[in-house]
């Protein structure tokens, strides 16, 4: 009974400290907030719409003309200018006017229709690649309809039958299923890594930081002692407001992203035990970071830098497996890469969590690293003198 009115009681302690330390406000509730909605609105249509690209048309025909009227008729693509040579809509494209350009060179409707086989050219910038990407899938689909729709009114002339004519112009016919996502919407693929990856960069910031200034202020040896320099029972009581903090806050986003936007996941059940194992997993990072390096300042920096590096390693942006051996190793110690994997196998796809049993396995081992140098933060409490 005593232990619980000690952890009650530097639990009281800690809301003291966070309401008179406007830090803690800004970086456990608004600066999340701001996040949560920044992201979700960011990309709120699903995919990006009316992207500008140029066009070279030397040909000015009825066929050229309406292969432009067809490119612009997509829903990523808006042609926003024609361009009289390559070296201006190349120009146009350095300079971030476009993304791309599609090359209509002269006299490619005659060779259309006396079966010649011309070449149309498109350019488009990888330097953003989503855009890039959407933008050279519009202008590769359009090269391919300019031959198509030549071909099928040649065989339509010649008397073939429109079943005739679809067999020899696509022999193949692609039916196309995207698993949880019909709607390619990239707000529901990765929303739901960023906005978790922002708050794990505040939980380990915080926790190292709620640790720091204990040792700043010479504060360590008083909060020890209401716990009768029990640690254990301290770590505790410190933190046992700032869990329940974090985890009204990761509830308040679940229910905003799954139920308000509608984002696709199976059962209540595991967005719960992910948003357990998000949050404990990220303090007990915090605290490792803090016992391996009692520094106010160096702890933060190591909190940042692997918080930072998560969202690369995460693997939501680009794939693990693409990375190089050693970059894939790396990856099993980001805590937001197993949050990813669990959300992906168990959430977005509805396995159970026996598919994602060593990434549950691993965000425990996360939430237990404290037991590693649990010894040192108490040494460090009672001995070390802070060194700004």
């Amino acid at each position: 009974m005593k232990c619980f009115n000690q952890i009650w009681q530097m639990s009281l302690r800690e809301v003291r400290i966070m309401i008179k330390n406007p830090i803690y406000g800004f970086c456990m509730v608004v600066f999340p907030l701001i996040a949560m909605i920044f992201f979700t609105s960011l990309m709120d249509d699903g995919l990006p719409q009316d992207m500008p690209v140029g066009v070279v048309d030397l040909d000015n025909t009825t066929t050229s003309r309406a292969l432009v009227r067809r490119l612009d008729g997509f829903q990523s693509s808006k042609v926003v200018a024609h361009y009289p040579s390559v070296a201006d809509a190349r120009t146009a494209a350095q300079q971030n006017e476009i993304y791309g350009f599609l090359y209509i060179p002269k006299g490619t409707t005659d060779d259309l229709l006396a079966s010649r086989q011309p070449k149309i050219s498109y350019y488009y910038n990888l330097a953003s690649i989503m855009a890039g990407s959407l933008i050279m899938k519009d202008l590769k689909t359009i090269s391919m309809l300019g031959s198509a729709g030549v071909g099928q009114a040649t065989m339509r002339a010649k008397g073939f039958t429109p079943e005739q004519t679809m067999a020899f112009l696509q022999p193949i016919r692609v039916d196309l299923h995207q698993v949880s996502n019909p709607w390619t919407n990239y707000n529901i693929y990765l929303s739901p890594v960023f906005v978790p990856g922002v708050m794990m960069l505040f939980i380990f910031l915080i926790t190292a930081y709620s640790l720091g200034m204990e040792l700043k202020f010479d504060t360590g040896k008083k909060w020890l002692a209401m716990a009768d320099n029990r640690i254990v029972i301290a770590i505790i009581g410190k933190f046992l407001a700032q869990t329940v903090i974090w985890l009204a806050l990761i509830f308040a986003y679940e229910f905003y992203m799954f139920s308000v936007l509608g984002f696709p996941h199976h059962g209540v059940t595991m967005l719960v035990v992910l948003a357990l194992l998000e949050v404990f997993a990220a303090q007990g990072f915090g605290i490792f970071a803090f016992g391996l390096m009692p520094s106010l300042r160096m702890s933060m920096s190591i909190c940042s830098l692997w918080a930072v590096l998560s969202f690369s390693m995460a693997g939501s942006a680009f794939p693990v497996m693409g990375m190089d051996g050693a970059l894939q190793s790396l990856s099993w110690l980001f805590p937001l890469r197993h949050y990813y994997m669990i959300y992906q196998i168990c959430v977005f796809n509805g396995f159970p969590l026996l598919e994602a049993w060593f990434h549950f396995v691993a965000m425990i081992g996360f939430t237990l690293l404290p037991w590693f140098v649990i010894s040192k933060i108490k040494n460090a409490m009672l001995t070390y003198e802070y060194i700004p």
